[in-house]
């Protein structure tokens, strides 16, 4: 047992949780009782001390002869003989009492115990007793005090009490602890499995989680949640390198035909000249996809937020609304937009300009020729909303989730590469907003989880 103890590691942890949490319910347990028998044991010195202050005062008003009487009652009322009562003169002569001479060291504030000489108890010619010694206001001294017989038993009465407590406190101490340390060893050793089998490189393995969790399962859904998002980021980043070599192969395979051709086709410096623009094209294009392709990325860390300030929606709109009313006009549609309320939110500008512009980019390419483009800022449940809307068909249900995807293009044949809505939906959760789409209009939403709520249309599904 003791070799299985020193070889397996989870059993020396459970060992040494056990033993940790054991002692400390041992030592609180041996501190209770310490706190327990000192409370008991000083509650009978003060109940003590109060009836010789009691006896003091007493005494004390009285006259000498109703003293002497009074003391005289009081040990013959005194059945037990537990209790010491004597009056002294000054030279230390006694008047009347049970006790022969006043004791040395005999305490005149708070009490001692010490021992006395009693006169009245048969065959007894000494004693121990707590005590004190007043002077009272004719010069004598009065000596109170009471036998310690009684209080020592009520002592051991508490020490019985508490050892008959104290033994089984510790041995369930001691059993709690190790089956604690054992529950804590398997939880801390389920988590070490675990990120074992993570730095393997297995992303999938999550933790158990009960259906009513205590803070160590709280503990494990984040864990699980944390891990979920970890390996989506991995799923994402080596996505990024299958997308990149899929969509490339294509334009750059056609690029090469096109240069190959041209060399060889090209007759005079024109042709060759019109060959090297349409593949400084392809190439823009190309340069176009992995600009978006690390931006996206870029906005995927959330380093930006540092940078984040107020931004005026309102003037947003309108500087939108002004770059593209150009571009709408040419290609035969109406750009109409309005403030119906103003609102600003924390931001990036120049992003939320970006994602504002591609939405109304889509719009105009992909509305009916002589059709209508809206954007409206105004206020919903609480919150700014940018809606941005067409007349065209907008986007199926059933391609919904597919258009945040990168390089998904949908079943139109427009020129892009599929990574507008990308590009919109990254710079929608570094502002803490959802991309959505409406079911009853061509409209694409930008809603902000808390305070600021941006709605706008499905659109197509290809930004450019």
């Amino acid at each position: 047992m003791f070799s299985t103890f020193r070889t397996d590691p989870r059993a020396r942890s459970t060992l040494r949780w056990g033993g940790a949490i054991a002692a400390l319910l041992v030592a609180q347990s041996l501190l209770l009782a310490a706190l327990f028998w000192a409370l008991a044991t000083q509650a009978n010195v003060r109940e003590a001390e109060a009836g010789f202050r009691a006896d003091c005062r007493g005494y004390a008003a009285m006259a000498p002869a109703e003293r002497l009487e009074e003391i005289g009652e009081a040990l013959t009322r005194d059945i037990h003989r537990d209790r010491f009562l004597a009056l002294f003169r000054a030279n230390g002569g006694l008047l009347i009492g049970n006790v022969a001479r006043v004791p040395r060291a005999a305490p005149t504030q708070g009490s001692a115990v010490l021992p006395v000489e009693p006169t009245q108890l048969p065959g007894k010619t000494s004693d121990t007793a707590r005590l004190v010694v007043c002077a009272l206001p004719d010069g004598t001294r009065l000596l109170t005090g009471i036998d310690l017989d009684d209080i020592d038993h009520a002592d051991q009465v508490v020490e019985r009490a508490l050892l008959l407590g104290l033994v089984p406190g510790v041995l369930i101490a001691i059993g709690f602890g190790l089956s604690a340390g054992r529950r804590a060893a398997r939880q801390v050793d389920a988590v070490r499995q675990l990120t074992a089998r993570i730095a393997e490189g297995n992303l999938r393995d999550r933790l158990p989680v009960p259906a009513r969790p205590d803070s160590f399962g709280l503990l494990c859904a984040h864990i699980n949640t944390m891990l979920d998002r970890i390996e989506r980021l991995v799923g994402e980043v080596r996505g990024v390198g299958d997308d990149i070599a899929h969509q490339l192969r294509t334009p750059l395979t056609r690029l090469r035909a096109r240069i190959e051709r041209a060399m060889g086709d090209a007759a005079d410096r024109s042709a060759f000249g019109q060959a090297a623009a349409d593949s400084l094209t392809e190439i823009d294009k190309l340069l176009g996809m992995t600009a978006a392709l690390l931006r996206i990325r870029e906005l995927g860390d959330h380093a930006r937020r540092s940078r984040f300030t107020s931004v005026d929606l309102a003037r947003l709109i309108e500087d939108a609304c002004e770059l593209h009313r150009p571009g709408a006009e040419d290609e035969g549609a109406a750009l109409r937009c309005r403030i119906e309320a103003p609102a600003t939110m924390d931001g990036d500008a120049d992003l939320l300009m970006e994602a504002i512009s591609n939405l109304i980019d889509n719009a105009i390419k992909f509305g009916p020729v002589g059709g209508e483009v809206g954007v409206v800022l105004s206020i919903e449940h609480g919150a700014p909303t940018i809606t941005v809307s067409d007349q065209g068909a907008g986007v199926p249900s059933a391609e919904r989730p597919l258009v945040t995807q990168r390089f998904y293009r949908g079943r139109h044949d427009h020129d892009g590469v599929g990574l507008g809505l990308s590009l919109v939906n990254a710079i929608a959760e570094l502002h803490g907003m959802e991309l959505r789409f409406a079911d009853a209009a061509s409209a694409v939403s930008l809603a902000c989880r808390t305070s600021v709520v941006s709605r706008g249309m499905p659109l197509d599904p290809h930004l450019r």
